[in-house]
């Protein structure tokens, strides 16, 4: 029982892994619908999201049969109640590349970005995938170094993000303001897709470590 008990945790894992992977490449399409103004990778997307809603309620789920039959205990209640708020993370950052591809859907045949600010989002788009991709290594390999590293490419995401309103303030700004309107919102969706990213990470270091990273050190949330 024990054994099968440990399969069904390891599946539990494999299966948020799963979901991160599909939100990446969302993003990833989503970002290149975005800049090649490619009405048909964002349909993709959009037709896509279904998808990553369906592996949420899988995951959901799966945990609360496990809650419910198996009355887990320490780092086992951990990954349990972990896997239930990463699975609400990564849905959410399959909403955000979701709007990334509605706002190049909703512009087309014009691009949504003006040139000035189309290297800002190749990079935002970069790191935020990037961050996906290393969630879904950090959920597979629970490593807690690889976990807290994430938050160095957040920074990246949130520097870029900061940088876009001294461009969109700036005096001269000559693309109206629906443009800048557009532009903030999409370096929104960017700016909390890679939080999401993090705060999936800090769920794997709570599995392992019984602390959630943020919550100060002398607070122990141990299960």
């Amino acid at each position: 029982m024990r054994e099968a008990y440990q399969v069904e945790l390891e599946q539990l894992a494999q299966h948020l892994a799963a979901m991160s992977a599909q939100v990446a490449e969302a993003m990833e399409l989503a970002t290149r619908a975005l800049l090649e103004v490619d009405l048909g990778l964002a349909e993709q997307v959009i037709s896509d999201d279904a998808k990553v809603d369906d592996a949420r309620a899988e995951c959901e789920e799966q945990a609360y049969a496990l809650l419910a039959l198996q009355a887990p205990v320490a780092t086992d209640l951990r990954t349990v109640l972990a896997a239930i708020h990463a699975a609400e993370s990564l849905e959410r950052m399959g909403d955000l590349a979701l709007h990334v591809a509605k706002a190049a859907r909703r512009r087309h045949p014009d691009p949504v970005l003006p040139e000035a600010v189309r290297p800002y989002f190749t990079e935002m788009g970069g790191a935020a995938v990037k961050l996906a991709r290393q969630v879904e290594q950090v959920i597979q390999t629970k490593d807690v170094a690889a976990a807290k590293d994430l938050e160095a490419a957040d920074d990246q995401v949130d520097d870029i993000h900061r940088h876009l309103f001294t461009v969109l303030m700036d005096r001269e700004w000559p693309h109206g303001v629906a443009a800048a309107v557009d532009v903030t919102l999409l370096g929104r969706f960017y700016e909390r897709y890679a939080d999401h990213a993090v705060s999936v990470a800090k769920r794997m270091i709570f599995v392992v470590t019984g602390r959630m990273p943020g919550y100060g050190s002398d607070e122990d949330l141990t299960v």
